[in-house]
Parts: structure tokens; sequence; C-alpha cells
């Protein structure tokens, strides 16, 4: 594949060589104290160590990401203003409506109906925890940006933003996505720019879904890397698997919790 896009990165007192695919992903990384390559997405491993090789020398160690020891996991236990894991669906809507009240009456403000829309993703999205998937809402970007809600299961992670179609038709023409006779805003590309920022600040593959609460009716064109979903099949989400392991959940979502990996987003 060609334009794999290969980036260093000092952190935390690590060198390391992030590689990306032309769509934004992150493919794998290069640790340089270890010679090990941490491979996120297996079939493209031939390309990234092609990529790779003109930065390193002598041979590779490939593998995927290391699971995290228990003396590691303990290095995770965050403050409670860096843990992320007690936002409530809607979090950030929230905390506007409370701070600045509404310019509108209360059945018209737009941000109620956002609200909601949230709020109900996000319930059904929890009921997806005994299937062995963790949920994160609400989940706070550089420049103000939300990450609607993070879902982190055996199917990987994934960026869900809901939109509010009640009793609407909603047409799909990617980017753009209409909901009855308002004018189409390019949803599809805020999307898919969720996925790219998470994937930046987990080193992980993500990907991106769209959940319209309510529409009556649904008209799609292709979007191939963006899931396109009503709110009554997010339960099939849970149905999903092959990508992860259960320990390899738990990394990523107590990762995914702290704030401050939000930061180099």
């Amino acid at each position: 594949m060609a334009g794999l896009r290969v980036t260093p990165v000092h952190r935390h007192g690590q060198a390391r060589l992030y590689v990306s695919l032309p769509d934004g992903r992150s493919a794998a990384w290069y640790d340089r104290a270890t010679g090990r390559v941490s491979l996120l997405l297996d079939d493209h491993r031939d390309e990234v160590l092609a990529a790779l090789r003109p930065y390193v020398v002598g041979e590779l160690l490939v593998g995927p990401p290391p699971v995290p020891t228990p003396s590691d996991l303990a290095r995770l236990a965050l403050h409670p203003d860096d843990d992320l894991a007690p936002n409530r669906p809607g979090e950030a809507l929230l905390n506007e409506l409370e701070r600045y009240g509404s310019a509108h009456r209360l059945r018209s403000d737009p941000r109620r109906r956002e609200l909601a829309a949230q709020q109900a993703t996000g319930a059904a999205l929890d009921r997806l925890d005994g299937a062995g998937w963790r949920v994160l809402h609400s989940v706070p970007l550089p420049a103000d940006a939300t990450i609607h809600h993070l879902l982190i299961g055996p199917a990987g992670a994934l960026t869900v933003r809901a939109l509010d179609a009640r009793r609407h038709r909603v047409r799909i023409a990617d980017p753009l996505v209409a909901v009855g006779r308002a004018a189409p805003s390019p949803l599809l590309r805020t999307a898919r720019h969720d996925a790219e920022r998470a994937s930046l600040a987990l080193a992980a593959a993500v990907r991106a879904v769209v959940v319209l609460v309510g529409a009556a009716r649904v008209e799609r064109g292709p979007a191939p890397d963006v899931s396109v979903l009503r709110d009554t099949e997010i339960a099939d989400l849970g149905r999903l698997g092959g990508v992860l392991k259960p320990a390899d959940v738990e990394s990523l979502y107590w990762t995914a919790r702290d704030r401050r990996t939000w930061l180099r987003a």
C-alpha cells in the first residue's frame, strides 16, 4: 500500500515511530529501545515493515501490542479528576445547559434533542457490558470537541456519534447526512475525524459509527468505512468479535479512561 506515513514521537521518555494509513488510522508503532514493532493491523504487516525499513537497523521483533502486567495496571490508577469513567451520556451538553442555560424555550432548544439522542444511545451501549464491551461517554478532546461515546470490546475500538432523527427521513450521500428538510451536514466526515483522533490518542485502530436515533426511514448511500446504524441495531454490536482479547480490551479501556490520554488527540 502506497502512502503509509511514519511519524517520530517522543513521549514519557520513549522514542517511537508510529505508522499510519493514508486515512489516518494507526497501523503499528516501533519502539526504538526494545526494537519491537507492535502491530495493530495484521493485514498490513508487509507494508508496515517496508515503511519502517529505512528507519531501523537489524532484525525486528514483530507482534501485537504487549499486554500490561499487574504492576503496569496498578500504575494506571487514576486521580478522580482525570478519570472519564463517571461521565454521563451527553455530559458536555449537560454542563453547557447547566452553565449557560437555554437561549430558546425549553421545548425548542435543539440541544435538548441532541442530549436525548446521546442519552438514549449511551443507555443502549451500556447494556453491552455483559458481552465484554466497555464504554466511555462524552470523551473530551482539545479545542472543546467531544466524542459522544467510545466503545471498546471484542471487535475493537469504536467511536459512536449519535444523531437525533426522530420521526424524520434520513438521507445519506457521503459525506453528507440530511435529516428531514434540514440542510445536509458533513456528519460522516465528522465521524471519521472522531475515529482518527481517537486512533492517534490510543495508538490503536478505531472505527467510526453513527447511530440514527428514532429515524422513520433511512436512505443509505455507500460509506464503507463508517457504520451507520439505527438505535434499534445497537445490540447487534455485542455479537461482533475477533479482534481483541479480554486483557487487551481492559488495557485499552484503562488507557482511554485517563483524561490526559486525549491531550494528544
